[in-house]
């Protein structure tokens, strides 16, 4: 497929660019140019600045452009299902981003930038599907997420700053290889791989009264000292307010930005 070219050969011209650019119903100007087999990050978007809402998922990007930062009033970017391997220090600079998706792409922990936690507006992060063992420390400051995807990466230990963020209520942590600790007959400790069980940690308020119930109790019932036989002791960590239930919560946790909008072309 020829670079600067969609999946039906269409140029993406400035001219093209506006002509996908609609009103969604809350009044916000959206550009899609999902699917279309973009290569190269079109040069022309940079004078759409202007655009509340971005989607260039599903295309073939390796790389953003090093002034992803000037699309100014930015709230929601939407990049999952590319091959980006790393992410711009100006990404810092869309502070009133609300909603990020950088899911299913080839991202590893050296490409995403500290600036990342510049933008304290976001709500939902989804870093799911990618190549990632660590989180940036600035990322603690991101007081006001929500959400937080980092399913099917190479997380042994979740960062310890989660239990910080006081507005998250889900983080979904599945098919990653989390370590938890066994405890042998000595009460010696030792770091295992979890590989046969999914998991993801979940607010409290999420769960329906009966499941919490269980979840407490299963939670109070849980073996604390050493000593007769061996039993192994999950550990995520200990993070206030979040437990770790497997298919109890109210919202399916496989499901994520999946997101059905409505909208109308702009006249």
């Amino acid at each position: 497929m020829p670079k600067g070219k969609g999946a039906k050969g269409t140029k993406l011209t400035l001219k093209v660019a506006k002509k996908a650019i609609w009103m969604t119903l809350d009044g916000r100007r959206r550009l899609t140019l999902s699917n279309m087999g973009i290569t190269i990050f079109p040069k022309c978007l940079l004078k759409l600045t202007n655009v509340d809402e971005l989607d260039l998922s599903r295309n073939l990007m390796q790389k953003l452009p090093d002034n992803i930062g000037s699309f100014w009033s930015l709230s929601w970017l939407d990049l999952h299902s590319n091959k980006l391997e790393s992410v711009p220090e100006s990404i810092g600079n869309l502070v009133g981003l609300t909603h990020l998706n950088l899911s299913n792409n080839c991202l590893i922990s050296t490409g995403l930038p500290s600036t990342l936690g510049s933008l304290t507006s976001l709500k939902s992060l989804n870093l799911g599907m990618n190549q990632l063992d660590t989180l940036p420390p600035t990322m603690e400051a991101l007081d006001g997420l929500q959400e937080l995807g980092l399913f099917d990466n190479l997380f042994i230990n979740l960062p310890e700053y989660l239990k910080v963020l006081r507005n998250l209520t889900k983080v979904n942590v599945k098919r990653n290889p989390l370590s938890y600790v066994q405890r042998d007959a000595e009460g010696m400790q030792k770091e295992q791989s979890q590989a046969k069980e999914d998991v993801y940690l979940i607010h409290e308020s999420s769960l329906c009264q009966t499941c919490l119930k269980k979840c407490q109790e299963q939670r109070e019932g849980l073996p604390r000292g050493g000593g007769g036989d061996v039993f192994e002791e999950k550990r995520i960590r200990s993070y206030d307010g979040l437990m770790v239930p497997n298919s109890v919560a109210k919202v399916n946790q496989d499901v994520w930005r999946i997101r059905k909008v409505e909208h109308k072309p702009i006249k």
